[in-house]
């Protein structure tokens, strides 16, 4: 099964074809939604089912990462999942995509991991309440996913995780350059929102090896290349320092996949998280030479990387069908 990334340019994810052509010719209903959070911000959602003859075999929920949407990128992956068997869905967070909020502002990932609670229990209870449920998530999606399974009282616990690219910890080739770094607080306390804090090289730059798909990353009308807002980066060193510290407790099943040359999320500590956490059913695949967007990687090394993904999803939907 190709993933579509392989028909998109670019300029556009969908290539020469426009949305509704794209869904028809995967065979799969698309459907888009808001929802009002306690904040009163409207965030997007959306979602994407196998038509029939397709059988639904379980629910992925898509946590998409900083400066991600659950459009572009994401959503080809998530037509990929789609296709395998699965009704999917994915909301944009707070200040990212088509969701209000200042843009990509941070300051609190607890508000943020309690949107994607609320869409995604109503979502896995509307649509596919006894068939199996995981978590797809990519980069800071990746922090998000752990921080959901590790709320006890976030409701049906997920059949599975997969952690792609996953912010566990930020790289050293990408943090701000000391002393900036230990100064975070200050200017995160006088003035939150500043776009003060720089990285060595912008999200793109660093993340898709293959220049074509670094263009369409770029393309997306919704994406900022401005710096990091203070609060948003002292939060983000937050997140990476708390799930760290909570690593023993993760005993979800789970798969761990990493490019071996991310430059943005370090791949020593997905490895720490492997060896550290407690479930009884852990995998990682870490690749050489890839990069943190998997998805940018050549055609034959992103089917490699989601054939992984999608036999890992399969194979645990499978157990639960026999078991069940």
């Amino acid at each position: 099964m190709v993933h579509p990334i392989a028909e998109a340019n670019e300029t556009s994810p969908f290539g020469s074809l426009s949305p509704d052509q794209f869904y028809t010719h995967h065979s799969i209903s698309h459907s888009t939604d808001h929802f009002t959070n306690p904040s009163g911000l409207k965030l997007f959602t959306q979602s994407w089912t196998p038509l029939p003859p397709t059988k639904i075999s379980g629910v992925i929920c898509v946590v998409h990462g900083y400066s991600g949407e659950s459009s572009w990128f994401v959503q080809l992956t998530s037509v990929h999942l789609t296709k395998a068997g699965f009704a999917v869905c994915a909301i944009d967070h707070q200040g990212h995509g088509f969701s209000q909020g200042l843009q990509l502002h941070i300051p609190d990932i607890n508000p943020v991991v309690d949107d994607c609670i609320s869409f995604f229990n109503s979502f896995r209870e509307k649509h596919a309440p006894s068939l199996p449920s995981f978590l797809y998530s990519e980069s800071l999606g990746g922090a998000i996913a752990l921080l959901i399974t590790l709320r006890r009282d976030a409701g049906k616990p997920y059949d599975g995780l997969v952690l792609n690219g996953a912010m566990c910890g930020i790289s050293e080739k990408y943090k701000p350059p000391w002393p900036l770094e230990h100064f975070l607080s200050i200017a995160a306390a006088v003035i939150p929102t500043w776009r003060v804090v720089p990285t060595r090289g912008s999200i793109p730059e660093v993340s898709f090896k293959v220049e074509w798909k670094r263009k369409l990353a770029m393309a997306s009308p919704r994406r900022s290349v401005a710096r990091p807002r203070a609060s948003t980066a002292q939060e983000l060193l937050r997140i990476c320092r708390e799930v760290q510290s909570r690593f023993t407790e993760v005993d979800v099943p789970f798969l761990i996949i990493h490019g071996g040359d991310d430059r943005v999320c370090d791949p020593a500590c997905v490895e720490d998280l492997y060896r550290s956490a407690p479930s009884k059913d852990k995998t990682i695949k870490i690749y050489p030479g890839m990069w943190h967007q998997l998805i940018g990687e050549e055609d034959d090394d992103v089917e490699a990387v989601f054939s992984d993904v999608v036999d890992w999803l399969k194979a645990r939907a499978m157990k639960y069908e026999i078991d069940g």
